[in-house]
């Protein structure tokens, strides 16, 4: 059954390795983690097994754009699928249930923060749900990388379905996390599923160099196709995409602050091969599909092993050579360790800054909660002269404390509200051509408009009328201009909810697990990245593999590594126990390299090898007398 499904739908007749494994333990009903390397085809293994069964496949998210992009995919396949997320109105929230209540619906697609809301908890048990898909799971876990409170509900929603069976799916867990994600999710037995995070096709490389631009240009004139550029800030992407361009190399820019017809433009052409290279913050690649990346370039060092080995993994997933390099230079070990400053503000700067943001929004203390507030964060900064990153640093930990809830930059839908009486509308003489109809199809679609705002869908209103979307937004700012109703067009607007009442500062607790705890593990990974960053002796691809709990692991031979050991002829081990033996030796004193083979002569010609190895990474150096030193520094 389940390959034919498989062909029916994706037109493959044989499963990816682990995927048919996970897809026969959830349709025996038991609660499964499955654990992925990124483009390992994580999303069929509940999409299948949810479409052998009847009802609807719950699938809980955080990504709003990977969510739209699988139900416009799952469409396209001709399966009946939809999305609930942040930002939506309570109308389209409704419309989304009920169509997954009655017409015949197989994917409902729901953000963590809409699953504990009072109308989705009341219509769960009239939804015939079938399967339970957590993706990025990793972020229900206190000790992930990415934690987030809303994941905390996702157990909750366990009481109302016991008997179904939930999937746990994430690309990127330590053992610690892989534990806590089953007794989070309250799994009936420990059940993992693990596929080996090797990807042989994929060539790690690092170099150090002080001049990142032309190592990339170099890079992506020896290195044909299609190619990913991660930085870490917005105004960086413009700056090396426009560098590119100049040097005819097809460059676009990418980031979270661009508008979502921007994203979209750009995503499609780059997908399309009309742009090579995308320069981005990592605001880009989560859910985008694209198999034949050649090369993905870190600029910039990631804050976590976590975040680097997912975004790299977004090269070659059509399993030919790709490269995931890394360019590194002495100053980027300063700029790393000010993140920790940088994320961790003072506890009293924090309690500030909420109490700033109460005040901002005119929340009087015990305040309601749930309550939605529209939130300019830099207009907010203006005001209250704070620094943009300071501020997100805070609202970030008061997350992590369910103080409030972040959301940003989410599309809001238009709301008019008519400011005239029912009978005064049809006194109204209106000029304006298109008036009557827009009027009439507002007053078929929506209920409330003479009481207060109501959310409307421009693009629906146009068909009612028979109109254009453009035509019916004119006629719509026209009768607001006469003052016929109230229109507030749709703008892409953060926004905060309070998760509980408003404290007063002095009774603001930032949990230590919140705060001290999180810092010392966000500080390891920090110092897990400069370690791979500045590693010279062990294999790329097994550094990494052994950070996520792989211990039988074999040297790739492809790193920067691997070849340099093979240009010395050196096999690992004797490798590194030579570099260990010169680094003794330098440690109690300088010596020339014939004093340093001599000292080992039965060794001398691979002494004298590594030793020239070493000196080319700077591991050691030589003064003005010819005299070995070990280099502290490194």
């Amino acid at each position: 059954m389940y390959h034919e499904i498989l062909h029916t739908y994706w037109g493959y007749s044989e499963f990816r390795s682990l995927q048919l494994d996970i897809i026969q333990s959830i349709g025996n009903g038991k609660d499964t983690l499955g654990l992925m390397p990124t483009g390992g085809g994580k999303s069929l293994t509940f999409q299948v097994p949810a479409l052998a069964k009847e009802g609807l496949c719950l699938v809980i998210t955080p990504l709003i754009a990977l969510m739209k992009d699988q139900v416009e995919n799952l469409k396209k396949r001709g399966i009946k699928a939809t999305a609930i997320y942040s930002g939506m109105s309570y109308e389209e929230m409704m419309i989304a249930i009920d169509n997954c209540m009655y017409g015949n619906y197989k994917f409902l697609y729901v953000s963590p923060e809409r699953l504990s809301t009072r109308a989705f908890l009341l219509k769960i048990p009239h939804l015939q749900i079938n399967l339970i898909a957590v993706d990025e799971s990793h972020c229900i876990s206190q000790w992930g990388y990415d934690f987030r409170p809303s994941y905390r509900q996702i157990a909750s929603i366990r009481e109302h379905l016991p008997t179904v069976p939930i999937l746990a799916l994430t690309a990127t867990a330590t053992p610690e996390v892989v534990r806590d994600i089953q007794t989070q999710l309250k799994f009936a037995a420990p059940n993992v599923f693990q596929k080996s995070f090797v990807r042989s096709n994929l060539i790690y490389i690092v170099r150090q160099t002080d001049d990142k631009l032309q190592q990339l240009l170099q890079i992506l004139q020896k290195v044909p196709g299609t190619s990913v550029v991660y930085v870490r800030n917005r105004k960086k992407t413009k700056e090396i995409a426009d560098f590119l361009n100049e040097n005819n190399i097809p460059a676009n820019y990418f980031h979270a602050g661009l508008s979502n017809n921007t994203k979209d433009e750009r995503q499609q052409k780059w997908k399309n091969d009309e742009c090579r290279v995308m320069v981005s913050t990592n605001a880009f690649g989560m859910g985008i599909d694209k198999p034949e990346v050649r090369t993905v370039i870190h600029l910039d060092l990631p804050d976590s092993i976590e975040n680097y080995f997912q975004e790299a993994g977004r090269a070659g997933r059509d399993e030919k050579k790709a490269y995931a390099i890394l360019l590194y230079s002495n100053a980027d070990k300063v700029k790393i360790e000010k993140r920790i400053r940088d994320n961790f503000p003072e506890k009293e700067k924090i309690k500030e800054i909420y109490e700033a943001i109460s005040n901002y929004l005119q929340i009087p203390v015990e305040g309601k909660e749930g309550a939605v507030y529209d939130f300019e964060i830099f207009d907010f900064c203006a005001k209250f002269h704070f620094p943009a990153l300071l501020v997100h640093s805070a609202i970030n930990i008061l997350e992590q404390a369910e103080y409030i809830c972040y959301t940003e930059e989410v599309d809001s839908n238009s709301r008019i509200l008519f400011t005239v009486s029912r009978d005064d509308l049809y006194a109204i003489n209106n000029s304006h051509i298109h008036s009557e109809k827009i009027i009439h199809a507002l007053l078929r679609s929506y209920t409330g408009l003479f009481t207060d705002y109501a959310y409307i869908n421009e693009e629906i209103i146009a068909q009612r009328a028979g109109l254009t979307v453009d035509e019916t937004i004119q006629t719509l700012i026209f009768l607001a201009k006469t003052k016929v109703i109230q229109y507030i067009p749709r703008k892409k607007i953060p926004f905060i909810t309070y998760t509980q009442q408003r404290q007063e500062k002095r009774y603001l607790k930032i949990p230590r697990e919140v705060y001290e705890e999180k810092k010392e593990r966000y500080v390891k990974r920090i110092e897990s990245m400069i370690a791979y960053a500045t590693n010279t002796t062990v294999c790329r691809s097994r550094m990494l593999l052994h950070y996520f709990g792989e211990s039988n692991t074999h040297d790739c031979d492809q790193c920067d590594i691997c070849l340099t050991r093979k240009k010395n002829d050196l096999a690992n081990q004797e490798f590194q126990q030579l570099c260990t033996t010169i680094k003794t030796t330098l440690l109690e004193k300088a010596l020339t390299i014939h004093e340093l083979s001599a000292k080992y002569n039965h060794q001398k010609e691979k002494i004298i090898k590594t030793t020239r190895w070493m000196l080319d990474q700077g591991e050691i150096y030589c003064d003005d007398t010819l005299k070995l030193h070990l280099n502290k520094t490194k």
